[in-house]
């Protein structure tokens, strides 16, 4: 088992961001999550890569407790995040700015880190950009170069947030393609609001709301039950499918 989350709980006064979640997950899989705006996601992802404390619970990598440590630390554990939106080093190379994850997020000096970078950046399809700079990339090469940025962090666990978002249908398939490729080496969380992207690639989806998992499914499961439809997409759960 790769992830192992019990009871993870979080609240801000009065509001619940987490609220007694468990995650299990392995090498091989895709988990999305799905939920209204303010249902917890981005809270999950800041509680697993440890940009915010938890109140409550435990999170376990490789069987490893890694509930407490700081960010960094559980950088060096394997726990990668590719962002929404992509902030590379403007001024910097595409090499440049993935050579910064492989040593400063992944450890790796000298030519490791090169070797690494170079790697991820072939994986990602970026290698025949490595010399460019990354201030002038369309966006799905931005996307890219964040999920190149978190392979060469050399991870085990690949938290992926909407990494699809303001992507076209073209281009929408050629990231699900790359998330397909990568979740056989990483276990992957996948934030999404675009459903087909989920569907093709994750082996589950968990609905959040108002921090509290409501349901957690196989992905056609999930998109057709009441829940999902009354909550998330916004339609009455007696309405006609």
């Amino acid at each position: 088992m790769t992830l192992q989350v019990r009871g993870l709980c979080k609240a801000y006064g009065q509001v619940v961001v987490a609220d007694a979640i468990d995650i299990d997950l392995s090498v091989g899989q895709c988990l999305g999550v799905i939920g209204p705006n303010g249902a917890g996601k981005s809270s999950l992802f800041h509680l697993l890569t440890g940009t915010v404390g938890a109140d409550a619970g435990h999170i376990a990598l490789d069987g490893k407790t890694i509930s407490g440590l700081p960010a960094h630390q559980r950088a060096r554990l394997g726990v990668a995040r590719a962002f929404q939106v992509p902030q590379p080093f403007g001024n910097l190379t595409v090499f440049h700015n993935v050579l910064a994850a492989a040593t400063f997020a992944g450890g790796l000096r000298g030519d490791a880190a090169a070797q690494a970078a170079m790697a991820a950046l072939q994986r990602c399809s970026l290698d025949k950009m490595a010399q460019k700079t990354a201030g002038v990339l369309p966006l799905l090469d931005r996307k890219r170069l964040e999920m190149a940025k978190a392979v060469a962090a050399q991870p085990r666990l690949l938290l992926l947030d909407e990494v699809a978002g303001g992507l076209t249908e073209r281009e929408v398939h050629q990231m699900v393609e790359l998330v397909h490729e990568l979740k056989q080496s990483y276990a992957v969380v996948w934030i999404e609001h675009i459903a087909q992207a989920l569907r093709a690639v994750a082996d589950r989806i968990m609905v959040l709301h108002f921090g509290r998992k409501l349901l957690e499914d196989h992905p056609a499961t999930v998109m057709d039950s009441a829940i999902v439809r009354e909550i998330y997409m916004g339609v009455p759960a007696n309405a006609a499918t």
